[in-house]
Formats: C-alpha cells, structure tokens, sequence
C-alpha cells in the first residue's frame, strides 16, 4: 500500500513537472496565470460567502456571481490597461522615442565619464533596443502579432480558474488516490502563485505610489513639470510585478527622462530611487521573503535560468515556479 502511494506522489509530481513544460513550450503562461489569479480571488473571497448561506443550491447560485463579478473586473482593468498603452499618454512607442531623443539632447549635459557608456544618439539607442529585441525574437518581436491571440488565452484561463474555483469551493472533495496527488501539487502551486504574485502587486502598488508622489506632487512644487509623468508611473507598477529586474526596466526610464530637464534632476531622481528600493528591499524581506523564505539572489538566478530556456516568458513565470518548487522541497524536508 505504501509503495502504491508513493509511485502515486510520484505520478503525480511527474505530471506537474510535464504540464508545466508544456505552459512553458506552447506559451500558454497568460493562460495559467489568469486562470490561478481567478483561482485566488475566488479562494479568497467565497468563505465570507459561505458563512451565512446554509443551502447547498444557494451557495453555488452565490459564488457563481461572485466568480463572473471577478472575471468581469479582470476583464475591465485590461481592457483599460491595453486602452491606455495604446493612447498618445501610455503609448510605449512614443516613450521610447521620446527616451531617444532625450539621450541624444542630453549628451552636452553630461560629464566625459558618464558620456562615454551612453549611446552615441537616437539611432545608436534605438540600435542597442533593437537587437535586445532581436535577441529575444521568439517573443519580443510578435508580442504585436499576438496580442489578440494572448488576450482569448487569458480569458480562457479565467474562464477555466472560475470553474475550477467554483467547483473547489462548492463541492465536497471526492479524490481519487492519483487525483487527490494531483489536487495537492496544484493546491502547492496556487500557494506559490498567490505568495508571490499578490506580494508582488503589493510592493509595485507602493512603489507606484512613491513614484506618483514624488514625480506629480514634489517636482511640481519645486517648479520642475517632467513630460510622460503618467506612463512612468505606470511603467514602474508594471515592470515593478517582476522581481529585481523590474526595478532596473523602471530605474532607467525614470532617471532618462529626469535627464530632458537637468543632470541634477537626473541625480536627484536617482537618489530618491534609491531610497524607495532601500525600502522595497525590506519589504520584499518582509513580505515575499517570509513567504517562502527567498533571497533576492535566489529569484534573479532562477529569472536568468528562466529566461535562457524559455526567453520572455520565463522571467515572468521564474518568480511563481522557484517558489512552487521550493514548496514542495519545503513539505517534503529537503530544504
């Protein structure tokens, strides 16, 4: 019986290991994600439901709202978040073109030492970006192409969260040896997912903030009006829900355009920088770190990993799958 049981656990960690190689190959990681962030929310919010409805039919009647109430919210926040990237106030084209002509204006600005390991004009900026892009042409180059393709993934994944959640947290569980294996890794996995990702969102969302303040209310205040306010803070919200990494996207955008009013606006964009990623440090300490007992040098090893086998998309999904190994790790007292 017990060696059923572990060929069983071991089936089952198999299959995971699979499923999440095919996510990685077929690019189905928007899929998954949004089908686990539905997953989260629901888990998160249908025991308030349940505490005052006694009825069986009532319940699942009850959580059904609640599930197409969340895919509904989800779907609005990214329909205005691809409304806003693609308006003259968001679009990414017209900040790395104006971050371009920035870099190119503000050359005579800078001292010999910084001058000479900044692009030499427009042209060799959007040259360096470009073969960035050029390395990474299996995802970067037809993110265009396949917006609308990733866009019907995501709502599938909602869609498929939704049920799966709706099933979860109506229905008496009745597993099966292999399915009840199979319930716990996904049940490992949502954890992960749900540690690192609304963690993630938390520290982005103060750092935004931070960001907002200091950009929109200090500089104002001293005179100093910064163009693209608006898709900086936006861009650090975004790049900020990648750890470590995100920082850097977001740290050179800002600090590039402090550059089109002054060097000492640039210095003191800088600092202030600085300071808030003092603070994230210790937040991601707090927050991520005690979650899954992870240090900053364990994510960005397991980001670059990621990404040399699975390019883009592994960066995005390294973060939730360390975590989610180290889970099981974890539960099984090997680390």
């Amino acid at each position: 019986m017990q060696n059923n049981k572990n060929l069983t656990t071991i089936a089952s960690y198999v299959l995971a290991a699979v499923t999440l190689l095919v996510v990685m190959k077929a690019g189905l990681l928007a899929s998954l994600f949004a089908g686990l962030l539905v997953f989260s929310l629901v888990h998160m919010l249908a025991p308030a439901l349940g505490k005052n409805i006694s009825s069986q039919r009532a319940k699942v009647i009850a959580v059904t709202v609640l599930v197409v109430l969340i895919v509904l919210a989800l779907s609005a926040a990214i329909w205005g978040a691809v409304t806003f990237f693609q308006s003259d106030a968001g679009s990414i084209g017209n900040l790395m073109q104006r971050l371009a002509d920035i870099v190119e204006a503000s050359r005579g600005k800078m001292p010999e030492w910084l001058r000479s390991h900044v692009p030499a004009g427009a042209d060799a900026l959007r040259e360096m970006i470009s073969s960035w892009f050029r390395a990474n042409a299996s995802n970067a180059q037809t993110m265009g192409e396949q917006a609308g393709r990733t866009l019907a993934h995501v709502l599938i994944g909602m869609v498929v969260g939704a049920m799966a959640a709706l099933y979860d947290t109506t229905y008496p569980p009745d597993y099966k040896p292999l399915s009840a294996a199979l319930h716990a890794r996904i049940a490992n996995l949502h954890a992960a997912f749900q540690n690192i990702v609304f963690a993630q969102v938390r520290i982005a969302a103060i750092n935004a903030i931070l960001t907002a303040i200091y950009l929109m209310v200090i500089l104002p205040l001293a005179g100093i009006h910064l163009p693209l306010a608006k898709t900086m803070v936006a861009v650090t919200f975004l790049a900020g829900l990648l750890p470590v990494i995100g920082n850097l996207i977001s740290n050179t955008v800002i600090v590039i355009i402090s550059l089109s009013h002054s060097l000492e606006i640039a210095v003191a964009s800088l600092v202030f920088l600085i300071i808030i990623h003092k603070l994230e440090y210790f937040l991601n300490a707090k927050i991520i770190g005690s979650h899954i007992d992870a240090r900053a040098w364990e994510l960005l090893a397991a980001m670059l990993v990621m990404e040399a086998l699975f390019g883009l998309p592994g960066v995005v999904a390294a973060p939730v799958f360390y975590a989610y190994l180290k889970k099981e790790l974890s539960d099984n007292g090997l680390v």
